[in-house]
């Protein structure tokens, strides 16, 4: 059964601090190795900057979520939609990372990646209510978003992976000295396409940093009931990996920094696993309590914020101030209800859009409406 205290172990006491010229050096929970003599550095350096910035990309991402969430109630977001509030940590520790010409692709939780990889929270939230000002122009939804170097959002459990692995190749094969960060849940842990994903990128050696972002659940389904190894970060076999708290921010980045070095310097793929926590249900059709309870996630909530744990940490060290962190609070509600303001009021795609953007170039092309007779332009 999990136990939240799991996800605890990275609440620091203030003798787990030491102060350097540029800002403070905290120590942070060890990695679990697998197939490595060595993993990431205990200890991660944090300036005052990068601290305001991870707090506010985080609770960007938290508050973006949190209006979705809100939209769907009121029905403006039809469909599909998966949040990702409680999970804030592994995007920003990655990013933090990682260049931005570096590529990531993930599964359907997509929309704070969206956000990280420099989509703007009005195009996000104009691209969940379908209209014309959004990311894919308002015909992708909550899990089709894309941006330079993001390949989005994909629908099919588990079918981002080998797609990761062969941007990796093209990386490799470009010599670009990039890589591609290919993540998967643990409800996706068990699908074969990943297995020969990982055989082919460690044949390969291909730049490539698999991570499984394990948020105890797949759907509704606990992953002791679900797999017969829940060692996620062990499944690569003859691949390394590491296993981190993924509640953490900066045990994020000093793991994703060693991983893309690891990556980079061409020995070849590497697993990693980050273990978090969602606080909404699976979807917006899963209300998350009938198979876990609302104590659990109270605790976790409590204990291991990903958000909390930053600002205390900058507070207890004299980082930043109360009425900084209010001001940025302030500034992001603005921003979001801005964007959801636009994403309730833009125009949604014409009819004359739905066959437009099918190839890349431009052919001549037309398509066949819903009776033989009609057709339809398509413009790249």
């Amino acid at each position: 059964i999990f136990s939240p205290s799991l996800l605890l172990t990275s609440i620091f006491s203030l003798t787990d601090v030491v102060s350097v010229q540029s800002g403070c050096r905290f120590f942070h929970q060890k990695c679990d190795l697998h197939r490595l003599e060595e993993g990431p550095p205990l200890k991660a350096e944090l300036t005052r900057d990068q601290g305001l910035q991870y707090y506010r990309t985080m609770q960007t991402v938290r508050r973006m979520e949190l209006k979705a969430d809100q939209l769907y109630k009121q029905k403006i977001i039809r469909g599909f939609c998966h949040l990702y509030d409680g999970q804030e940590a592994c995007a920003a520790g990655i990013e933090a990372s990682i260049n931005p010409t570096d590529h990531l692709i993930t599964a359907y939780r997509a929309h704070g990646y969206t956000y990280t990889r420099g989509v703007s929270i009005k195009e996000i939230l104009a691209e969940l209510t379908g209209r014309k000002g959004g990311v894919a122009k308002g015909k992708g939804g909550s899990m089709h978003m894309y941006a330079p170097h993001f390949y989005g959002g994909n629908g099919i459990v588990g079918a981002q992976v080998p797609l990761g692995a062969g941007i990796a190749l093209a990386c490799q094969y470009q010599g670009n000295n990039q890589l591609c960060v290919t993540l998967y849940g643990d409800g996706a842990a068990n699908q074969g396409q990943l297995f020969e994903s990982f055989n082919m990128a460690a044949l390969w050696k291909l730049p490539c940093i698999f991570i499984c972002e394990n948020n105890k659940y797949g759907m509704g389904t606990s992953v002791e009931r679900a797999s017969a190894s829940i060692d996620y970060y062990k499944r690569g076999d003859f691949i390394p990996g590491i296993r981190v708290d993924g509640m953490d921010v900066l045990c994020v980045r000093e793991a994703t920094k060693f991983a893309a070095d690891h990556c980079r310097s061409g020995k070849g793929p590497i697993v990693m696993e980050l273990q978090t926590y969602r606080y909404h249900g699976h979807s917006m059709s899963d209300p998350g309590v009938s198979y876990r309870t609302r104590e659990e996630i109270q605790e976790v909530r409590t204990k291991s914020d990903p958000i909390s744990m930053l600002k205390e940490r900058m507070l207890s060290n004299n980082m930043a101030s109360v009425e900084e962190f209010k001001e940025i609070d302030v500034d992001i509600r603005k921003q979001v209800e801005e964007a959801a303001q636009f994403a309730t009021s833009d125009p949604e795609p014409p009819l004359e859009d739905l066959c437009n953007h099918i190839f890349y170039n431009n052919p001549p092309l037309e398509v066949r409406g819903t009776n033989p007779w009609s057709k339809l332009k398509s413009v790249s």
